[in-house]
């Protein structure tokens, strides 16, 4: 009995993180606005529930970080009235990707100039004169 109750915690825990990640999806998002989920008191009850998904213990287990600030806004009635419009999910999602492709650019150049210094060193290593 132990053991099962264990394992149901681990597995709630599980589909809960899935579900607050969902919430990173701007389509998703639209998608529970325009059937009315939104409007529902026990929904908007269950999303501030949610809102422990931010202490250390439990964000660490996030792969889609900004779904935490999702959640966040969406403890706003006037965020959530606005997600049921095309434009605003698109307008979240067009934000999303210039996140990720600066994110990007900036990994890439620290990487570049990793190698570039890398590089360097090991130039410095074979010109260095022997005695």
């Amino acid at each position: 009995s132990g053991i099962n109750a264990e394992y149901e915690a681990v597995v709630s825990t599980q589909s809960t993180g899935e579900f607050v990640q969902c919430l990173a999806n701007p389509d998703y998002l639209n998608y529970l606005a325009q059937n009315n989920y939104f409007k529902e008191d026990e929904f908007v009850n269950y999303l501030k529930y949610l809102l422990y998904w931010k202490e250390p213990k439990y964000a660490p287990f996030l792969k889609y970080p900004q779904c935490l600030h999702i959640l966040e806004l969406l403890q706003e009635s006037r965020f959530r009235d606005e997600l049921v419009n095309v434009p605003c999910t698109k307008f979240i999602q067009n934000q999303q990707m210039e996140h990720w492709s600066h994110r990007i650019r900036k990994r890439n150049l620290i990487w570049n100039n990793t190698i570039t210094i890398t590089k360097k060193d090991e130039k410095d290593v074979k010109e260095e004169p022997k005695s």
